[in-house]
């Protein structure tokens, strides 16, 4: 990633945590919408598996500089979703709700430089969390 798409995701997501609540309401309204199968995978209190959520992220965006420095907790992340029966498919869905969250909570400022910044970095993410653990599995 260029430094200009970090800076970008950066800023972005200070305006995100700002509403973090809401938007891991509009999150995850929008992943059970986009497929409703998935919701028996969360079994927890929500408002906690939102904090998770943005917990991880914030990890993320904070390591983008050095992502390598973060990709040992996202395989183990990746794993530990196989174990609850998340599939590599439901990380399309996920990008998905993800980009429309932040379309619905930057607004305006979710311009198509920023949109592309962040599916460039969960595209790292996600690749990172369901290919490495699956090597791992072939090995």
């Amino acid at each position: 990633m260029t430094l200009a798409q970090i800076s970008l995701i950066r800023a972005s997501f200070t305006r995100v945590v700002m509403a973090r609540e809401t938007s891991a309401e509009l999150f995850y309204n929008r992943l059970f919408e986009l497929d409703p199968s998935l919701r028996p995978l969360f079994k927890g209190d929500m408002k906690e598996q939102g904090l998770k959520f943005f917990l991880m992220l914030e990890i993320v965006v904070g390591g983008l500089n050095a992502f390598e420095d973060v990709v040992a907790e996202l395989r183990a992340l990746g794993q530990r979703h196989i174990e609850y029966g998340v599939l590599p498919r439901h990380y399309l869905t996920v990008r998905e709700a993800l980009l429309w969250m932040l379309n619905q909570v930057l607004g305006k400022d979710f311009t198509g430089e920023t949109r592309m910044a962040w599916m460039e970095m969960y595209d790292l993410l996600s690749r990172a969390m369901v290919e490495l653990p699956a090597k791992d599995e072939g090995s």
